[in-house]
């Protein structure tokens, strides 16, 4: 503990040393990029405007029936994600490594393997130590750490791998048919969100200067080949929104996460599919994207990426494939006698994966059939506020750790 306390201070004694040589001081940090923000009448908006989202979208997903999961934020396995981060911050506790929460994707699993469970949910912690913008531009969007309202409900649809290799006709149209019901699952959970806010805080709104639009559903929904088809792999999302005039919009059929499920993705005989020619129609899973509206102009700004999800692969040998061939691990568990031979190998991953090998005593699979997402609940409020008065996501955080906004982070 001596030991951080000299660490933080020197680091802090070199940050004050610093902006003294550009002729401030610490006090003019402090009231610059702290207290002026926290005193602000736009916080006050924005704070009184993010209670009634988070309590408007906790109280849905109540009356829908999901149970509440408690907070993980240390475990042996977090999301290993599809895109770059500074790296991943690890604790040393009682003589083990454990990692700090990405997502809490692998807990959402395994908390939805109880049949009687509709499915849970939960304001999850996730840190993410971002990279600074390689061209030091401020964009605005990303934290270091953030709250995310984290859901998954079960599919229950009792697909085992024989129909996964041969019975494919049947497997594509129930899987078109849960992502109908989980994507209107959270159209319903947004536009629940958007009435409360609009009976609750149009003052704060007016006084933000944004318009919150009730959407309809279904949202508009743009699968990301014909999108790219069109606009190109840059800014396909933004310019796809600019064609839109709904506030929300969904872009589909994404290839990311070595969970969000790809089908068919094995094919019999030890074969797989050709990632080079996959389409997005292959593809189960989708993003939720959301614009402000400019209340004198009325003029949509760029869309942000507020949610994202998918129905789950859930068998064990896709599941196993996916993490080999994402390069999240480099060999493959092998499970005999009730242990894993090479768990040295597998990272945290051992205890999950053996898992999602288990079978009850009728010889049907523990690890259950899942659909979920999660909204960023910093990012859903910066999209739709973004204005004149909130320009950045720190405008709208208490403590916000954006990556291209400080060199050090007091509070």
């Amino acid at each position: 503990m001596e030991d951080n306390i000299k660490k933080i201070g020197e680091s802090l004694y070199r940050f004050q040393s610093a902006i003294n040589e550009n002729g401030s001081s610490m006090e003019d940090y402090i009231r610059e990029h702290y207290l002026n923000k926290w005193l602000s009448e736009d916080m006050y908006h924005v704070s009184a405007i993010r209670t009634t989202f988070v309590n408007a979208a906790t109280n849905f997903l109540i009356q829908e029936g999901l149970f509440n999961l408690e907070r993980v934020m240390l475990s042996i396995i977090t999301d290993p994600l599809a895109h770059d981060i500074e790296h991943t911050p690890s604790i040393q506790y009682k003589g083990h490594t454990y990692l700090t929460t990405h997502s809490m994707i692998y807990s959402k699993f395994l908390a939805c393997a109880n049949p009687e469970i509709r499915g849970i949910f939960v304001d999850s912690p996730n840190i993410r130590l971002e990279i600074e913008s390689p061209m030091r531009i401020q964009r605005g969007r990303y934290l270091a750490d953030f709250s995310q309202i984290d859901v998954e409900l079960r599919r229950n649809r009792n697909l085992t791998l024989d129909d996964y290799y041969y019975n494919r006709e049947k497997v594509i149209e129930i899987l078109n048919e849960d992502m109908k019901i989980i994507m209107g699952f959270f159209e319903r959970m947004i536009i629940a969100a958007c009435e409360e806010i609009n009976k609750k805080n149009a003052d704060s709104l007016k006084r933000l200067g944004v318009v919150l639009e009730v959407p309809s559903s279904p949202f508009p929904a743009y699968p990301k080949d014909a999108c790219v088809k069109k606009h190109g792999a840059r800014h396909y999302e933004e310019k796809t929104g600019e064609e839109s005039s709904s506030q929300f919009y969904w872009i589909t059929g994404l290839l990311r996460e070595n969970y969000d499920l790809v089908y068919p993705y094995l094919l019999p005989h030890e074969k797989k599919i050709d990632l080079q020619h996959i389409s997005s129609a292959n593809i189960f899973n989708y993003d939720i994207l959301a614009k402000s509206i400019d209340a004198r102009t009325g003029k949509h700004s760029p869309a942000i990426e507020i949610l994202s999800g998918a129905i789950r692969e859930w068998l064990f040998e896709p599941i196993i494939e996916r993490i080999i061939d994402n390069k999240v691990l480099p060999a493959r568990p092998v499970i005999r006698d009730g242990n894993i031979e090479n768990i040295n190998e597998l990272g945290g991953y051992g205890p999950f994966l053996y898992f999602t090998h288990m079978k009850n005593p009728d010889g049907k699979q523990v690890f259950p059939e899942t659909m979920g997402g999660g909204i960023g609940v910093e990012r859903a409020l910066y999209s739709i506020l973004r204005g004149d008065r909130i320009a950045k996501i720190d405008d709208i955080t208490f403590f916000g750790k954006n990556p291209d906004s400080h060199p050090i982070y007091l509070y």
